[in-house]
C-alpha cells in the first residue's frame, strides 16, 4: 500500500473564494484524511470558474505533486456549478464506480444526494475526486472512499502487486 499520499484540496466557491465565508469543507477532507496519514501538498481556493478550475487542476497535475485531488463543490445543477466539467477536461479515464459509491452513501442520508454530478478520474499520475460544496455533504458522501484510497494510488502509481481481500 501507498507509503502516503500527497493531497491537493481544491475548493470551489465564489464567496469562499472572496473570503465571505471559511472553508470548512476543505478542512472536513483533510479532517476525513488524516487516518492516512498524507502529505497536504497543494491547497486553493478558488470562484466557480471553468477556467481557473481546469488550469488549477492541470498544473497540479503537470507539477506531479500531487496523487490525489480532492475537489469540494461546484458540483450541483445551479448554473456556475461547472466543477464535472472542468474536471472532464482535465482527466484521461473516468472512473464511474467511485461518483456513484459517493452518491449512493449519500443518498442513505438525503434524497438529495442523487443531485450531485462530481465525477472522478485519472489524469497523468493523478486520482481526481469531486465532492459537494456542504461540509455535511463531504463527510457523508467521502467517507466511505477514504479506505479504498491507498490502493486506488497504488493501481494509478502502478505499484499495486495484488489487490486487497
Amino acid at each position: 500500500m501507498a507509503d502516503f499520499i500527497r493531497v491537493g484540496i481544491l475548493t470551489l466557491s465564489d464567496r469562499a473564494s472572496r473570503g465571505e465565508y471559511a472553508d470548512k469543507s476543505g478542512v472536513a477532507i483533510a479532517e476525513l484524511l488524516a487516518p492516512l496519514g498524507p502529505q497536504i501538498v497543494e491547497k486553493a481556493i478558488v470562484p466557480d470558474d471553468r477556467d481557473r478550475i481546469e488550469q488549477t487542476l492541470r498544473a497540479w497535475v503537470v507539477a506531479g505533486s500531487v496523487d490525489l485531488i480532492v475537489t469540494t463543490g461546484g458540483t450541483g445543477l445551479a448554473p456556475r456549478d461547472v466543477t464535472p466539467e472542468a474536471t472532464r477536461s482535465v482527466i484521461e479515464r473516468e472512473i464511474p464506480g467511485v461518483a456513484e459509491l459517493m452518491r449512493g452513501e449519500g443518498r442513505k442520508q438525503t434524497p438529495y444526494a442523487v443531485l450531485s454530478r462530481g465525477v472522478a478520474g485519472v489524469a497523468g499520475r493523478t486520482l481526481i475526486v469531486n465532492l459537494p460544496g456542504s461540509e455535511k455533504g463531504v463527510r457523508e458522501s467521502f467517507a466511505p472512499l477514504v479506505e479504498l484510497l491507498p490502493h486506488a494510488v497504488d493501481l494509478i502509481r502502478d505499484t499495486s502487486a495484488d489487490h486487497p481481500a
